[in-house]
């Protein structure tokens, strides 16, 4: 069987179940470059900010469940999916 590799975190969805997401992973991988720069990110400490975000407890759940199937931590995968968006939204201007 033949994975499809997933460029960018955009292409997962946000999972209704862990059946779902278990189904979901079964055919589809990270691929490495995007792993790469996720974990580099991450360790890229700038300046950083202290923000409060008021989050849904079910939705901070699945993102938690989410980051821990990638072996992230939740806040640095958060901060990677608004880095990503961010620059989309700069590029499509």
């Amino acid at each position: 069987m033949n994975l499809q590799t997933i460029q960018s975190w955009d292409d997962v969805p946000l999972f209704d179940s862990e059946q779902a997401e278990a189904d979901f992973w079964a055919e589809n991988q990270v691929d490495a470059r995007l792993m790469e720069i996720s974990a580099t990110a991450s360790s890229e400490q700038s300046e950083s900010v202290t923000i409060t975000l008021r989050m849904d407890p079910r939705m901070l759940s699945r993102i938690k469940r989410l980051a821990r199937f990638r072996f992230l931590n939740y806040q640095s995968m958060i901060k990677q999916w608004l880095s990503e968006r961010m620059e989309k939204e700069l590029k499509d201007r």
